[in-house]
């Protein structure tokens, strides 16, 4: 999770890194934030975890959240996992260096929230969207509202760049708004936020 906070205005420094690749540096860990929770799950190389297996557990769960309150019964009820399997998942979750991995990834603005899964009789109205969500709403927990962007099609980032479609600002917006307001990316309250998700449509 070190990866999150590098000293980008250090790395200029260094031979070979020019304002350029700098750039292009901070834009491939920024997007590596917004990777579904199945990619996340594999990479945390828990052992029998494979990609099919950590896509599977992803889905069945929706988001971090809802994983680590999952008992060994409930991971052993989801397809493509046994009781070998669902052990060890719910044993490395429990794991106090597991824990604190978790925690730093949070911290990280780390996306925790599994890929969409779109049905046939909902609408992708969000598709192609990116919309951060930052702050306290009265309505939404942040991991809910993240969800609600995913089950729509779209993705929820951990940060505010210039691929950013809209910032959701609650109470407490912080360097997210600013960093928003900086680069012109239009903010929604909450409000404009329930209307993005009824009709798809930004603010005129």
């Amino acid at each position: 999770a070190g990866i999150y906070s590098l000293d980008y205005d250090r790395i200029a420094d260094w031979d070979g890194f020019g304002e350029t690749s700098v750039r292009n540096l901070r834009e491939a860990v920024e997007g590596s934030r917004d990777r579904p929770l199945g990619r996340l799950l594999f990479g945390l190389r828990i052992p029998h975890v494979g990609t099919t297996v950590a896509d599977a557990v992803a889905a069945a769960f929706g988001d971090l959240d809802g994983l680590e309150a999952a008992s060994i019964e409930d991971m052993e009820a989801v397809d493509g996992l046994g009781p070998v399997i669902a052990a060890s998942v719910h044993g490395w979750l429990r794991r106090p260096s597991s824990r604190d991995l978790l925690d730093r990834l949070r911290g990280a603005g780390v996306n925790l929230v599994a890929a969409p899964v779109v049905g046939a009789d909902v609408e992708p109205l969000l598709a192609d969207m990116a919309v951060v969500v930052t702050g306290t709403l009265a309505g939404y927990s942040r991991d809910g509202a993240k969800a609600a962007i995913v089950a729509l099609g779209g993705t929820s980032p951990g940060s505010v760049s210039v691929r950013t479609t809209a910032l959701v600002a609650g109470e407490g917006g912080g360097s997210k708004l600013a960093r928003a307001e900086e680069l012109g990316v239009p903010v929604l309250d909450e409000e404009a936020f329930a209307r993005l998700l009824d009709t798809g449509e930004l603010p005129g």
